[in-house]
């Protein structure tokens, strides 16, 4: 995939009505009260951009999953009261996507101006890419911006559609999550290490074989690291493991010693009777997890091991937690990834989810080179497949 794509700095956007996809699926309370608004926030450059060349601006995005049917408990309107605060101007909320208010709203836009439609899965159409729903979306508008990197590995009307009817162009989030992680991919400072945690093997098989040819040190962690253990021979207990992945987990490890790759499991874990946040627990060796017993997390030495191998490495790819995170209990080994990662100065690369709100949570945010927007589309832009809210966006 051809990550050169044109952003706003290469199109007159002044006196024309552009159609910006954002990421405004945010996370609400019960009293409809945004309780984090980052992906907004991220947002606000490429909009301030917008609204400083006199562009008339048409934000758009997706909140929850309604299903294809107009549901107000998933209106965008929290985000337009949170944009006008943000922007110090009214942005002028739609009650509806493509329909007369939508229209009417647009025509009357002044250059400088913001609008907000509302929810584009109130339309079944969105997510099935639907020609004359992306079409009536692009009829608004006279240019094209994706910023959503968070849906930009999928094919949608508001990602990928409306660009067979307008000049379509990436935004500064997408621009950046292009380069940062582009030239990661293709031109890696070196030594490369890449850690990688979750659940499963088959997550992340993609991303494996991608980055093969391309890490000096690969680090598995999480649930996963359990499929590897069986395939080694050990007693893994009660932990998480995919049967019909431990032939490849083996495969992978004959692969990583023939290309001369770092490969580091856990070597000692935090073991718990229940999967719960409170379950009894204790730190065993990898190779004696006792029957009855889980994995929840790595243990302390591993925690050291994985900390040693990432002193002096100069790009650090992570993606996926060691652990049960988001149980304090079971946290410490995501953390001290973590803060391994933040102290080995080296260019560093979070894909977004659990290990972004590790770093989060420690503070550590500014210590990273760059924290992805998008889970899994930064998961696809690591398998090296092309992501069709991208491709679709012109070359430059």
């Amino acid at each position: 995939m051809n990550y050169n794509k044109k952003d706003i700095t290469d199109i007159n956007v002044e006196n024309k009505k552009v159609l910006v996809r954002c990421d405004f699926n945010v996370p609400f309370d019960e009293n409809k009260n945004i309780t984090d608004t980052s992906r907004i926030d991220k947002s606000l450059k490429t909009i301030k951009y917008l609204i400083s060349h006199k562009a008339k601006v048409i934000l758009c995005s997706h909140l929850g999953r309604p299903k294809g049917e107009f549901n107000l408990n998933f209106s965008l309107l929290p985000v337009a009261k949170y944009l006008s605060q943000a922007l110090n101007l009214n942005v002028k909320m739609a009650t509806d996507v493509v329909g007369e208010n939508a229209k009417k709203l647009s025509e009357a836009l002044k250059p400088g101006e913001v609008m907000l439609l509302e929810n584009v899965r109130f339309h079944h159409e969105e997510e099935k890419n639907d020609p004359d729903f992306s079409k009536k979306l692009a009829s608004l508008a006279e240019i094209y911006v994706n910023d959503a990197f968070g849906t930009a590995h999928r094919a949608h009307a508001s990602t990928c559609g409306v660009t067979a009817y307008l000049p379509s162009v990436c935004g500064f989030l997408i621009q950046k999550e292009l380069e940062v992680m582009g030239n990661a991919l293709n031109n890696p400072q070196k030594p490369f290490v890449a850690i990688l945690g979750g659940s499963k093997v088959s997550d992340k098989i993609g991303v494996i074989n991608n980055l093969f040819d391309k890490v000096d040190a690969l680090i598995i962690g999480g649930g996963m690291a359990y499929t590897f253990m069986n395939a080694l021979g050990y007693s893994i207990g009660e932990s998480i493991c995919e049967p019909d992945k431990v032939n490849l987990a083996k495969d992978i490890m004959v692969k990583v010693k023939e290309k001369d790759v770092k490969f580091l499991i856990p070597v000692d874990n935090k073991v718990g009777l229940e999967y719960k946040p409170d379950t009894e627990y204790k730190v065993v060796d990898s190779d004696s997890i006792p029957e009855g017993w889980m994995g929840l997390d790595i243990g302390p030495k591993t925690e050291a091991l994985f900390a040693n191998a990432l002193q002096g490495a100069k790009t650090v790819v992570w993606n996926g937690p060691m652990g049960v995170s988001e149980w304090e209990n079971f946290s410490s080994g995501t953390l001290a990834v973590a803060k391994a990662v933040a102290d080995s100065g080296a260019i560093s690369i979070i894909g977004g989810g659990d290990s972004a709100a590790a770093i989060e949570k420690l503070g550590l945010a500014d210590k990273m080179t760059h924290i992805s927007t998008g889970g899994g589309a930064s998961l696809k832009f690591l398998e090296g497949k092309e992501l069709p809210g991208i491709a679709c966006l012109e070359d430059k």
